[in-house]
């Protein structure tokens, strides 16, 4: 039990950077957010995942030669099915608004990167045969709950606000937010489809609770690819965007975005570090809830950014109550598959 509670500690701390991270990008001034953006990626899908590997592993490019290109495409892959719905994150919110937006996003990523891995390894009839697979199904289900009422506190916010979308779209909206959600998943299947490269790792003697870190060079480096490509599209032929423009900023500025962009990049890529801990501390058998896990911590823990950043500040009473509660609904998910982890 020792055990598993560490691990969902872990999956919390990776939560409460990916809920985070995007705080110091925010304090970027005098660029656009496609360099902002690209700046952060090359610390977190480039810089830190090929330097952690060459810290790890005795023979970095003899590791990675011995791989099946097979495995490496199909990781690699799933990396860029990732990316897709990175990109397609933004149009969401454009369509739904943040809240509805990340609400529906995140419902169906966390459901289809949770149950999608056990079925592709015909598992997925074990789970309700089991006390501990129903004790976690029931933690899921609590946890979409919580999800959902988060994302109306958030919706509720905003009215009260008086946040507007200009282009709301409900049809269109929703249309993308599942498709973002199933494309998100792309990371859940990366991550599975890499356990190989992990026991590779292993076989190596890297300690287990970083065996899944070399994975992250392929993962990573696929979503960089479509991440990548939008961004210098863009700058490259909007005429409203300028990289030029952006560099040619004082010198200040630029040390300034460029450590903030950084921050948030580093921040961005300690969510999946922290995750391969907790990853490492819960059993095989049950690995299909590290996804949950992680997606419904990051709900929690942005609600309580959220919170600490001021973003509810001249709220009613009523949405923060349901913002609390949504909260505690989550907690009560964690509880529920630890339960079932521990029986």
């Amino acid at each position: 039990m020792p055990v598993i509670l560490a691990g969902i500690g872990w999956h919390m701390v990776g939560a409460a950077c990916a809920a985070s991270f995007y705080a110091p990008i925010e304090k970027v001034r005098k660029w656009s957010w496609e360099t902002t953006w690209a700046v952060a990626g090359f610390f977190s899908w480039i810089l830190l995942p090929i330097g952690m590997s060459l810290c790890l592993l005795p023979h970095f490019h003899a590791f990675y030669a011995a791989l099946s290109p097979s495995l490496m495409w199909k990781v690699a892959l799933f990396g860029a099915m990732w990316g897709v719905g990175n990109v397609s994150y933004g149009l969401t919110m454009r369509y739904l608004g943040m809240s509805l937006g990340i609400g529906v996003a995140i419902g169906v990523t966390l459901v289809v990167g949770t149950l999608v891995p056990p079925m592709m390894h015909g598992q997925f009839t074990a789970l309700f045969q089991s006390r501990s697979g129903l004790w976690t199904m029931a933690g899921i289900v609590v946890a979409l709950m919580g999800v959902a009422i988060v994302s109306y506190a958030g919706h509720q916010k905003e009215r009260q606000l008086g946040a507007s979308v200009e282009e709301f779209n409900v049809r269109l909206g929703l249309a993308l937010a599942v498709l973002c959600g199933i494309f998100s998943s792309g990371m859940s299947f990366a991550i599975d489809a890499a356990r190989p490269i992990a026991a590779a790792a292993l076989r190596l003697h890297v300690n287990p609770m970083y065996a899944a870190l070399p994975s992250y060079v392929l993962i990573m480096g696929g979503g960089a690819l479509v991440n990548f490509a939008y961004c210098f599209t863009r700058l490259g032929f909007k005429k409203e965007l300028s990289l030029r423009a952006d560099l040619a900023q004082p010198g200040g500025t630029l040390v300034k975005n460029g450590s903030m962009a950084a921050a948030g990049g580093i921040m961005w890529y300690l969510q999946f570090f922290f995750y391969a801990w907790g990853a490492a501390n819960i059993p095989a058998r049950l690995s299909y809830v590290n996804w949950m896990l992680h997606m419904s911590g990051y709900v929690l823990w942005g609600g309580l950014v959220g919170l600490a950043l001021g973003e509810w500040k001249g709220v009613g009473s009523r949405p923060v109550r349901l913002l609390w509660a949504g909260i505690l609904v989550i907690i009560a998910a964690a509880n529920l598959v630890g339960l079932g982890m521990a029986s």
